[in-house]
């Protein structure tokens, strides 16, 4: 609450003439949230960003680089470091899940118009001072599935061969992923992060932006952990990109299958980070919905363990760990 008053006495001070009321907007993963400012005849998206935990400043550069890419991100209006506030444009308040989830046969113009974006953001050159998506960062990610998936969600205590193993797959994943051309990557580009607007869509949660490998953010987008599409659609999508990516002159592979392979092992790196971030979630912070979001992720990965050779020992991993999960239907095969 104390929070909320700061927030009202802020918005107060930016606009003394002009009363206004509050409504929660939403909450994400982190410890942001989200309130709709209410004027006559406007409305504004205030973020609370307590700054003990969140830092506004990434948000506030990576919305400069965006939008110098042409594509639809909020407007910052006004700022208060310190406090970790900002206000941005509101790009109201459908989500591509929402629209999605009412209306299916909206799927390819709204995915054609992500693909569309997403070029724009990946030709950006305007990429110095954000982060590397490097060893490091990708290792930290992976080593949350051990700790926060296996550990806690599963009560499970690996053993010293498995850790081994683990490992082992993990630095495999690691220099498949780092030998990909690097882009401008959002990170979480998906169906709750992109907004129906006019231009559309409407991107938004992206403050933790880095370089990365190129299959990244398609991965968010086709396999996304909220809403399942079958594999046929995925493909077509993913040719669709590859094609306009080739015709726009970004540093995609000219073998499509090459591409695609890429794009199937940057999601094993995608879905075991999100096991064990969902995971977190639930354990950690008590968002406890994250828990519904796992069979659709571990779907994913065990998919795509089970297409490559060099994935059985994951695949085989996975039973160990949890055998109730070993009988799953496979799909297309590369």
């Amino acid at each position: 609450m104390e929070r909320i008053r700061l927030l009202e006495n802020w918005v107060k001070e930016q606009f003394p003439e002009k009363p206004f009321t509050l409504q929660p907007a939403s909450a994400d993963a982190s410890f942001r949230r989200y309130f709709r400012v209410f004027f006559k005849g406007q409305t504004l998206i205030a973020m609370d960003a307590p700054p003990q935990q969140e830092d506004c400043t990434p948000f506030i550069q990576v919305a400069k680089i965006l939008a110098a890419t042409g594509v639809h991100v909020p407007k910052i209006v006004a700022k208060n470091l310190d406090q970790g506030f900002l206000l941005l444009s509101d790009l109201g308040d459908t989500t591509f899940l929402q629209a999605l989830n009412n209306q299916m046969d909206s799927a390819d113009q709204l995915y054609g118009d992500a693909i569309d974006a997403l070029i724009k953001l990946q030709l950006s050159q305007q990429v110095e001072g954000l982060p590397g998506y490097d060893e490091v960062l990708l290792l930290k990610e992976l080593n949350l599935f051990p700790d926060w998936y296996v550990a806690k969600h599963l009560r499970v205590t690996i053993t010293e061969k498995q850790q081994a193993v683990l490992q082992s797959i993990f630095t495999r994943i690691i220099q498949n992923n780092i030998a990909q051309p690097r882009v401008l990557v959002h990170r979480d580009f998906h169906s709750r992060n992109l907004m129906v607007t006019s231009p559309n869509p409407g991107i938004i949660d992206f403050q933790d932006a880095v370089v990365g490998p190129i299959t990244y953010d398609l991965v968010s987008l086709f396999k996304d952990a909220y809403i399942r599409w079958d594999e046929e659609r995925i493909l077509d999508w993913m040719i669709r990109y590859w094609e306009k990516a080739r015709k726009a002159g970004l540093p995609v592979s000219t073998d499509f299958a090459e591409f695609y392979r890429d794009f199937e092992w940057m999601g094993v790196q995608r879905h075991i980070k999100i096991l064990g971030v969902f995971s977190r979630l639930y354990y950690r912070d008590g968002k406890e919905n994250y828990l519904n979001d796992l069979p659709l992720v571990m779907e994913y990965l065990r998919k795509t363990c089970k297409r490559y050779r060099e994935l059985h020992l994951l695949l085989n991993l996975l039973d160990e760990l949890n055998p109730a999960e070993s009988d799953q239907k496979i799909g297309y095969t590369f």
